[in-house]
């Protein structure tokens, strides 16, 4: 996850400017240089992967990496067009109640949060989970290995990778339902030091999403839930980077033609001094807001926050760009989130872990209700 910061003359200050369209400079980017936009009224700037991390990363603040994104719709999404044609086609209508309650408290008391603890622990031991790193690829064959294990239980249920440019492939886990309708909750699996090379451990960024929905998709996979829409379960790849994985899968879809009822993420689950789970508002689905506010008081007994965290601050961005309703539940308000993010402190030690059972119950509250819609 990124951090806004109010980027005052940062544009002045950057040595190159282009126009926010998609790259044809061939020669750029054979030189390893991305194109990046950290506002709707940024142009872009072309920087190399270790300036992503000196100049932006490491100052906190928000970016997204446009290099690989051609589409005009997205594009102009991404410098503050409306994303309300595609929205409007999904033609998804909340309930204002909730009516699956019985059968999503039942599946939350299946939860076993040492599953969650002990593969976290695991996850955060790789060295760095970076991007374009080996140990960051080997953490990915891990989780990978994990959720085909999970699997197992039912064999409708399919995971596979999605490849990328760059070495780590995101995982997507896909429970059939009786429709093609698709209800997505996504974590991403990369994390980021001060130095590409250096300790991330990345446990609450975003480790402690990963895990949390890895935890709802084994309750319900082993509890051999069979939902009318389909449902997915992303692990996005090279978020750090820029929000990669998740555009490039979103775009996937919206080329596809693929109807998405309500994305959920998960970024940051695991530290929350303040005690409750906080709504972002900006860059995501007022409409789907309203309805997940519904779904944490029912399944946490919490009424939730409200707060917003900026241009490109997590994969939502992705699935608001592409014109899918997407939500974003956080861990805390910004101010009380995780301090640690980014840097060799972000430790399995802290992590709050009724935090990151309140997300879990949230979780597969989400997919049981939304599963109807």
């Amino acid at each position: 996850m990124h951090f806004k910061l109010c980027l005052g003359a940062l544009a002045a200050s950057s040595s190159l400017l282009v126009s926010a369209l998609p790259s044809t400079d061939s020669s750029k980017i054979n030189a390893g240089l991305r194109l990046i936009k950290t506002s709707e009224a940024d142009p872009g700037t072309w920087v190399t992967e270790d300036e992503k991390i000196e100049k932006y990363t490491a100052k906190n603040i928000n970016f997204i990496d446009i290099t690989d994104i051609t589409d005009s719709y997205v594009l102009n999404s991404l410098s503050g067009g409306s994303e309300n044609t595609i929205v409007e086609r999904q033609a998804v209508t909340y309930p204002t109640t909730l009516t699956h309650v019985t059968e999503g408290n039942t599946f939350i008391s299946r939860i076993n949060m040492t599953v969650p603890q002990t593969a976290l622990r695991t996850f955060t031991e790789f060295t760095t989970r970076y991007y374009r790193s080996a140990t960051g690829t080997q953490a990915s064959t891990w989780l990978f290995n994990q959720l085909t294990s999970i699997a197992a239980a039912n064999s409708a249920i399919t995971v596979t990778r999605f490849t990328h440019s760059f070495n780590m492939p995101s995982i997507i886990v896909k429970i059939p339902g009786t429709t093609t309708n698709l209800v997505i909750v996504g974590a991403h699996i990369d994390s980021v030091g001060s130095t590409s090379t250096g300790r991330s451990p990345g446990a609450d960024d975003d480790g402690s999403g990963t895990v949390t929905i890895l935890e709802a998709f084994r309750v319900l996979a082993t509890s051999g839930f069979r939902p009318k829409n389909t449902l997915e379960f992303h692990f996005y790849a090279g978020e750090e980077g820029g929000l990669l994985g998740s555009a490039a899968i979103f775009s996937n879809y919206r080329t596809a033609g693929k109807r998405v009822l309500a994305m959920l993420n998960q970024d940051m689950t695991g530290y929350s001094p303040g005690g409750r789970p906080v709504v972002f508002t900006d860059y995501t689905n007022a409409a789907l807001n309203t309805y997940m506010r519904l779904i944490v008081r029912e399944y946490t007994g919490i009424t939730s926050g409200t707060s917003s965290c900026g241009y490109g601050c997590s994969d939502h961005a992705s699935a608001t760009s592409n014109g899918f309703p997407s939500s974003f539940v956080h861990e805390d308000t910004m101010s009380g989130s995780s301090p640690y993010i980014h840097t060799a402190n972000d430790a399995y030690s802290t992590i709050m872990w009724d935090a990151v059972q309140r997300h879990i119950k949230l979780t597969i509250g989400f997919l049981v209700e939304a599963s109807y819609l």
